[in-house]
């Protein structure tokens, strides 16, 4: 027995082949029957019996005669007739049939079923048993039946509960004998899943028949579907016997929701009754998505109301040819000779008339001639849009011809024996591979199921309002996933005539530079769309995560792209930069001329009573702390890092030194004025300049020391500003930029103490006072950059110390050397030897000889 598929009219939608043969014995007892026996609607002896049962008709109270029955029958017909005439498959052997109606029921298909195996009737012998059958029979001028033992029996029997298609038929561990020609639900689900993923609808919904095509097809479409990230916003069961009350739930639940888009895995009969719901509730405006059931339904296609799936897209089974067959299904002669009866009543149903009958009641009806032609007729029967159809049922006969050819042994002719068991011929279907006529390999995997393949249909409405299914692309399971879907999209037409994609989402997509937020209590496709932070960006829609970037870049404006940070450092081309490199060349130039001055007035008193030589050397360690802030510009390199510090830390200390030695020269020569003194001569000009070459190599040797140790260095500061680059030189060692720093500072205090010490020294040109304000200025503007420096983010830092440079050494230029430069340009008169020796101007006549003495060294 080989179940291959399930079709009828009205829903039932099965075809069952089923593989029966038999043999008498004498000593057999015979079975009493309980009712009438079941006559087959289609019949015809041969060696061995294939049995089929065919919904001809689609209930027991309707008398409407189901042409599409008729149709597969006829394709079963055809099949075997080929095969009768052929010598290269089962020679000699005669293939019969008996065809039963199923009439819509469940019920009655089990009967009908069992009627083929218990073999039971006028036209062969009572044959049952409970055991296995297992001799080899004698089939040469036999008329035969072969029957299986009760396992089996019910195993053969299970299919009916299902439409051929469904996954479930695919568990071998409940249905190990069930074989189709027809593609599994398996894969039509996961087909339907890519396509609706292909163009883009995240957000559907989905209406199901409530049996197991619909619930196992749409458990398998669901498990799909969330994995390639589609969410169903709702599934709705329904069968055509469904309550108004349910239907009218569907309606509402269609009308309240967002998605546009519905996936209908409901077969062609459950369709018929929601299309006439939604044309009655004018449900216009959804994209709807079906299965192999309806999508390439004719009927379905002209019932009132088809205007609502005016642009549906879906699945269907694969268009193929079946050479001589549309012919032979038009003929209906062999129905005349196989069963007088159905073609009676065909050819009635058709042409309107009646036979004659000894009880005609149909006074009316004209008589039936049995020579109308068939082809001025128009209407179902010709309809041959299921083609992919009957070439299911044409290679299900094909499947079980050949696995008889392969169990008997045919060669030239075929053997006389033929094993009983089921199990054997099940074995043999399985491993079966061949060819069709027409080139199609035909062969079942592990699974029972043939190779999957799908036309993708379209339906696309005409001018006179009729429809056409358009194959826009295919599905081929065999393929590697990432091609086994094609669609044209330039040839589809979408739901009211619209030649765009449908937008079916729950939320919109998320553009470049954000990224998805679920939406509390809502499915994984209903989010918002959060604006990247700072730092981070999504260069992708719908991107579930903002990628932080690399610390030396920083995100755009759009926060779609990380774009390098902008290097900051204290430039010469900014202002702030400018400014500070006029001052220092300004500095320079000012104490450059102090010293042009001082050069060319260097014989006057002025010059020679203020230690010329000291004087020259701290206009000099000036100049260099004037020149030394133009190091802290610009982009710091290595060798800058270093300098900047080493220079500035050594001609500070040089300058200060130099202050230094010029207040202890005024102590000394205060002090050397008293009686008995003689500090000066111990103080003379050349322990000066040891006393200011050793508190500067003091200096330099913190600096070998700080520069060997763990020099400064060039550095990207990321911490200050998050979108900037803080191009700045790190201290390498804070302790040796402190010890530098603090040792400026002891000096300096120290100058300003001495300096306090010596303000009030009877000096004309009162050289301590000046040397106080100098020290003082300097103290505090070193006081103040600590904090300032440390606070100061970034290239302002470099500024807050270039300025501390320049303004401590502006007051050291300014406070020492403008006075002397007022007397010696502006009052040249008192730039005299007898205006500096009169007691009237100068009352410590004898301090100021004796300074003069030892500093000038005269």
């Amino acid at each position: 027995m080989l179940p291959t598929q399930r079709w009828s009219e009205q829903g039932l939608a099965l075809l069952q082949l089923l593989l029966v043969a038999s043999f008498s014995k004498s000593e057999e007892r015979v079975c009493s029957l309980m009712g009438e026996p079941e006559e087959p609607q289609l019949f015809k002896t041969g060696d061995i019996i294939l049995g089929g049962i065919f919904s001809f008709h689609s209930t027991f109270k309707t008398v409407d005669l189901n042409f599409r029955a008729i149709q597969y029958a006829q394709v079963m017909l055809f099949a075997i007739e080929e095969i009768n005439n052929s010598t290269d498959i089962l020679p000699g052997i005669k293939l019969g049939y008996k065809l039963y109606d199923l009439c819509g029921s469940i019920a009655r298909a089990v009967k009908v079923a069992l009627s083929l195996i218990n073999v039971i009737g006028p036209f062969h012998t009572p044959l049952v048993k409970s055991y296995k059958v297992t001799s080899f029979l004698n089939i040469q001028n036999l008329y035969i039946f072969l029957y299986a033992d009760s396992s089996v029996f019910f195993q053969f029997l299970s299919p009916y509960l299902h439409f051929a298609t469904c996954a479930c038929l695919s568990n071998k561990v409940r249905y190990p004998s069930f074989l189709r020609t027809i593609p599994s639900d398996y894969y039509q689900s996961r087909a339907l899943a890519q396509m609706v993923k292909h163009f883009g609808w995240t957000w559907v919904g989905a209406i199901r028949s409530n049996d197991d095509y619909g619930n196992n097809g749409m458990a398998i479409f669901i498990d799909t579907a969330t994995e390639l990230g589609i969410c169903l916003e709702y599934s709705l069961p329904f069968i055509r016997t469904d309550p108004p009350e349910q239907k009218q739930k569907i309606i509402e639940t269609i009308k309240g929701s967002t998605s546009k888009v519905i996936i209908a895995f409901v077969n062609h009969m459950d369709m018929d009754v929601l299309i006439e719901e939604f044309a009655h509730h004018n449900l216009t405006g959804y994209q709807w998505v079906g299965t192999e059931s309806w999508i390439s339904d004719s009927q379905n296609a002209q019932a009132k109301g088809h205007y609502i799936l005016d642009g549906s897209i879906g699945l269907a089974i694969r268009k193929a040819h079946v050479t001589g067959l549309r012919e032979f299904i038009l003929d209906v002669k062999p129905l005349n000779s196989s069963g007088n009866k159905l073609f009676i009543e065909f050819w009635e149903k058709t042409f309107g008339c009646i036979f004659n009958h000894i009880n005609q009641t149909e006074k009316t009806l004209k008589q039936c001639t049995g020579y109308e032609d068939l082809t001025q007729i128009k209407n179902s029967f010709h309809d041959m849009s299921l083609m992919p159809i009957f070439n299911n049922v044409y290679k299900a006969v094909y499947a079980v011809a050949h696995t008889l050819h392969t169990i008997i042994g045919c060669g030239d002719t075929c053997s006389n024996t033929i094993a009983s068991d089921p199990q054997v011929i099940l074995q043999h279907l399985k491993k079966i591979r061949f060819k069709t006529k027409d080139g199609e390999e035909v062969y079942f995997n592990q699974y029972g199921d043939p190779a999957a393949k799908y036309d993708i249909i379209n339906w696309q409405p005409k001018k006179d309002g009729s429809v056409e299914f358009v194959t826009v692309g295919l599905f081929d399971a065999s393929l590697p996933e990432e091609k086994q879907l094609h669609i044209d999209n330039l040839t589809l037409t979408w739901a009211n005539n619209s030649k765009q994609v449908p937008i079916s989402v729950c939320s919109g997509t998320c553009a470049l530079g954000t990224r998805k937020v679920l939406q509390k209590g809502k499915p994984v496709c209903c989010y918002d769309c959060i604006p990247c932070a700072e730092g981070e960006v999504s260069n992708k829609t719908d991107s579930i995560t903002c990628v932080r970037c690399h610390p030396e870049f920083w995100s755009n404006k759009r926060r779609d792209e990380c774009e390098k940070k902008e290097t900051e450092f204290l430039s010469y081309t900014e202002i702030m930069g400018t400014i500070l490199t006029l001052s220092s060349l300004l500095g320079a130039c000012l104490t450059a001329t102090v010293a042009f001055i001082f050069f060319r007035h260097r014989n006057t008193p002025i010059v020679k009573a203020n230690n010329s030589e000291l004087s020259f050397l701290l206009l000099f360690s000036l100049t260099l702390c004037f020149l030394c802030s133009l190091t802290f510009i610009g982009r710091p390199s290595d060798w800058s890092c270093i300098f900047r510090h080493t220079a500035f830390g050594i001609t500070f200390v040089l300058c200060i030194s130099c202050v230094l030695g010029k207040t202890l020269a005024v102590l000394m020569a205060f002090k050397a004025t008293l009686p008995g003194s003689n500090l000066m001569k111990w103080f003379g000009p050349r322990r000066q300049r040891i006393v200011v070459l050793a508190f500067t190599f003091i200096q330099v040797v913190i600096c070998i020391v700080w520069v060997t140790a763990n020099p400064p260095y060039p550095f990207k500061n990321l911490r200050h500003f998050k979108d900037k680059i803080i191009l700045e030189c790190a201290l390498g060692s804070p302790i040796g930029f402190w010890a530098v720093l603090g040792y400026i500072g002891l000096l300096a205090m120290l100058c300003f103490i001495l300096a306090i010490l010596a303000r009030k020294l009877p000096d004309n040109f009162n050289e301590a006072k000046f040397i106080t304000f100098s020290m003082l200025i300097f103290c505090a503007v070193w006081m103040t950059f600590i904090p300032a420096y440390v606070s100061s983010p970034g290239k302002f830092s470099v500024a807050v110390e270039i300025f501390a440079i320049l303004a401590s050494s502006f007051g050291l230029l300014f406070c020492i050397f403008v006075p002397k430069c007022y007397i010696i340009l502006l009052k040249p008169e008192r730039n005299t030897k007898k205006n500096m020796m009169e007691k009237k101007m100068c009352p410590f006549y004898g301090i100021l000889k004796t300074f003069k003495k030892f500093s000038l060294g005269a």
